[in-house]
């Protein structure tokens, strides 16, 4: 392991920002999303430089010390920064994620008084019961996709866990809505378009549902997700409206199918690597499976990049970041730097044997502090079910894989394999 000390990392680059020499980058963006930022950084020598995409002025940044920089957040903010193309789809208007200072910390200690250690054990119990159901169903159909199918799985089982009603005619329906915004939210043409509408639909049904809640025609246990965010009181002391309700409602739904993604790689790692496989097996204590975990999250695409703008002037290794500067952190680049990763293409879940956390050099759903910042605080329950998850696809179901195209489309978002992961099930 290199040394666990962000700030012994050494910034690439002094003296003014570098550019990218293009007119506009967007196009170089699109056709290589997790490599551009990296590649344009080594080219340039510069763990800053900048760049125009989307015909906006934008500030990219790479690695651990960037990291760090971009988490300050007395000099960077929220409000404003994601394309309007994500807030359609990805993350909804008036959510968490646009949120800065009192406002963000309210809201955010909402969701943080989810994830409670028996309030994570509990999906991840119900995410056990969901696959062991779906696997026998699997066991009786010659081949399945695995990743349309785990995205169903955490669908019943996170909706049951947050309190939100699902009715067995309308699980297809919901998956698929909840899945269209995160799994075609970097897409173009009608694609996109049918991403808006599943988002649509689907804060028509969270709002309706937050309406029942507070009106008294629907009780859901106090400890959810629902009840929580119906009832949830914001920093200018009145509850959200339904529509905001609703997106902050689908901010613990959508992500939740989302660890599909990881899911479908853990797979993607046991057959590319399969040596992996027989510790997980032999992992009484289940030390291998957060480690196998977090080097599926470190070495594997999930989303490339995210946004803030800067704060206020200010000046960082020789370079100005000018006020309202739409500014670009490369998420997948810093997991990958080999400042801060020994042999970072290398596949190799023991490195996390003697790590120490570290909020700047493992940044998959984003760095610094859950309870104050903007990582992601979901990431505990992504670590619980991606470990549930582990130990299934080692040894708790029979399967296997038959010949197909497993190349990862590195110009998707998210990159998952081209098949979406073929197995043939034999029992479970």
């Amino acid at each position: 392991m290199m040394p666990d000390n962000h700030s012994a990392i050494p910034a690439r680059g002094t003296g003014p920002m570098p550019r990218d020499g293009r007119l506009d980058a967007t196009l170089a963006l699109k056709r290589d999303p997790y490599g551009y930022i990296r590649k344009q950084s080594e080219r340039l020598g510069s763990d800053v430089f900048q760049s125009r995409i989307l015909l906006q002025r934008t500030i990219c940044l790479t690695g651990p010390r960037a990291a760090e920089l971009f988490y300050d957040h007395a000099r960077f903010m929220r409000k404003g920064a994601a394309p309007m193309r994500l807030q359609a789809t990805l993350f909804g208007r008036g959510g968490v994620q646009a949120l800065d200072d009192t406002a963000h910390a309210v809201r955010k200690h909402m969701f943080m008084s989810l994830m409670t250690p028996a309030r994570i054990d509990a999906l991840g119990e119900l995410f056990d019961e969901q696959w062991g159901l779906a696997a026998r169903r699997w066991a009786l159909a010659p081949k399945v996709e695995l990743y349309r199918e785990v995205r169903e799985v955490l669908t019943r089982a996170v909706c049951r866990w947050a309190g939100v009603p699902l009715a067995e005619d309308e699980v297809a329906l919901r998956t698929q809505q909840l899945s269209a915004m995160f799994d075609l939210a970097g897409a173009a043409g009608p694609s996109h378009w049918f991403s808006r509408y599943s988002r649509f639909r689907a804060q028509q049904w969270c709002g309706g549902l937050v309406e029942r809640i507070r009106a008294g025609q629907v009780e859901v246990p106090t400890d959810t997700a629902a009840h929580t965010v119906a009832h949830h009181v914001d920093a200018d002391g009145k509850r959200l409206d339904a529509r905001t309700a609703a997106v902050e409602l689908l901010n613990v739904l959508r992500p939740t199918v989302a660890i599909a993604v990881y899911i479908v790689q853990e797979a993607h790692a046991l057959h590319a690597f399969p040596a992996c496989r027989k510790p997980l097996l032999d992992d009484a204590d289940g030390r291998h499976a957060g480690w196998f975990a977090q080097e599926v999250r470190r070495f594997y695409p999930f989303f490339p990049a995210t946004v803030a703008r800067v704060r206020k002037d200010f000046d960082w290794q020789g370079c100005h970041f000018p006020a309202g500067r739409r500014v670009m952190l490369d998420l997948y680049g810093t997991n990958h730097d080999h400042r801060a990763w020994e042999e970072p293409l290398r596949f190799r879940p023991e490195r996390f044997a003697d790590w120490r956390e570290n909020p700047f050099t493992l940044v998959p759903q984003g760095g610094g502090n859950a309870a104050t910042g903007h990582r992601c605080p979901g990431e505990w329950i992504t670590l619980e079910l991606m470990k549930r998850a582990a130990r299934w696809l080692a040894g708790g179901m029979d399967y296997e894989v038959p010949p197909q195209d497993m190349t990862l489309d590195m110009a998707r978002l998210p990159a998952v394999p081209k098949s979406g992961f073929v197995i043939a099930v034999r029992g479970a």
